[in-house]
């Protein structure tokens, strides 16, 4: 309700210019200066009346100003500037809410105000990446974990990661991130392995990772040094005896076979589909590779593993049948990238709903080697 200041409250005031006084007449002529209704003289003296108000000794008067006129986009920029370099219980409420404020002034704060002044920056709606920025480079936790918190502000990726690289430690911060509505795959995949299993399980479930990719990006450490056990002169013993022990364990899951086709290791997924499915490897080798259209998906089935695979797993097969080994130079990478090619392809399809650009990340991440550029100009058949 619009409160307007009366003559009863000039006289009181003039009788008795109390501090209290003086705060019940700043709130008034703060409500008066906000109404949609003045003329260009009256609004001209109240900002006179209230940028007296803004010097005022009694600091009750200060706070009263800057609270009534925090939200209000119609705010003289000078005056906004005096209150938001006022004491702090004068200038957070303007420095968190006031529209007026441009980027240039938040810059100013932010470079040259304590940490009360920067946590409120922090904690405005909306958050530009350049004040973002600038918030990071001060280097301070309560700071950094309340811009991180926020979903009004913008964060480059880069800033992400630099926050990641300075706060690795800071369960806070590392919280926070977790609690945003968004982040970039990237960041989600690289925090993930920085965090507790319960924020592992809330950035899974808040950030819509899909569920095979969610689940490698738990594990995906593990899984790399599993992988990396076997050599290039393992034997077809040495990976039986792994996948054996990886099944025995709980851990053979459709993530390490999936990383292991990226890897180009074909014998380590006939090999763990054999182990699933309790068959001969030969038997599982030729349900695999079998021309027809139910060899794959019924030694699949039997093995457990999710239907949402199957169409990976058949470019896959249908790439070791394209591609052999030939001895020659590279040709365990040009294997890599035709496989590759395949799975991005299906991955990349809108059915799936992963865009092309998470989806090439997500594979990069998962198999632990880049894409090659031609393979973007390579045909799919």
């Amino acid at each position: 309700m619009r409160q307007t200041l009366s003559q009863n409250d000039v006289l009181r005031l003039l009788k008795d210019p109390s501090g209290e006084n003086r705060k019940e007449a700043a709130i008034k002529i703060a409500s008066t200066y906000s109404a949609e209704d003045l003329t260009a003289g009256e609004r001209a003296i109240a900002e006179d009346i209230l940028r007296a108000m803004a010097r005022d000794v009694e600091t009750s008067v200060r706070v009263a100003l800057s609270e009534n006129l925090k939200e209000y986009a119609g705010l003289s920029h000078d005056i906004a500037l005096i209150m938001a370099n006022d004491v702090d219980k004068v200038a957070l409420p303007v420095i968190r809410y006031s529209e007026v404020l441009s980027d240039d002034d938040l810059l100013d704060i932010v470079r040259t105000q304590e940490t009360e002044k920067q946590t409120a920056v922090a904690q405005r709606p909306v958050v530009s990446e350049q004040v973002a920025d600038a918030l990071v480079e001060t280097g301070k936790e309560e700071v950094v974990a309340t811009l991180v918190g926020n979903d009004g502000a913008a964060i480059s990726d880069s800033t992400f990661e630099k926050v990641l690289d300075d706060f690795s430690e800071s369960e806070t911060v590392k919280t926070n991130m977790v609690q945003r509505q968004k982040l970039p795959i990237a960041v989600s995949e690289r925090l993930v392995n920085l965090v507790s299993e319960k924020l592992q399980e809330q950035l899974v479930s808040r950030h819509n990772l899909p569920l095979n990719v969610a689940t490698d990006l738990i594990i995906q450490s593990r899984e790399r040094a599993t992988l990396g056990i076997l050599g290039t002169d393992a034997t077809i013993l040495d990976v039986q005896a792994l996948a054996s022990q990886l099944h025995e364990n709980g851990r053979l899951t459709p993530s390490i076979i999936l990383r292991a086709l990226c890897l180009g290791d074909m014998e380590f997924f006939e090999v763990s589909v054999a182990v699933l499915s309790a068959l001969p490897l030969g038997a599982a080798r030729a349900l695999i590779h079998d021309d027809g259209a139910l060899g794959l998906p019924a030694i699949m089935e039997r093995a457990g593993l999710p239907d949402s695979l199957k169409p990976i797993f058949q470019a896959a097969v249908a790439v070791s049948k394209e591609t052999e080994y030939d001895g020659g130079e590279n040709d365990r990478e040009r294997f890599r990238a035709r496989m590759l090619e395949r799975i991005l392809t299906h991955m990349e399809d809108p059915a799936v709903g992963m865009g092309a650009e998470n989806a090439e990340y997500l594979l990069e991440r998962l198999c632990g080697i880049g894409i090659p550029a031609q393979t973007s100009t390579w045909s799919v058949q």
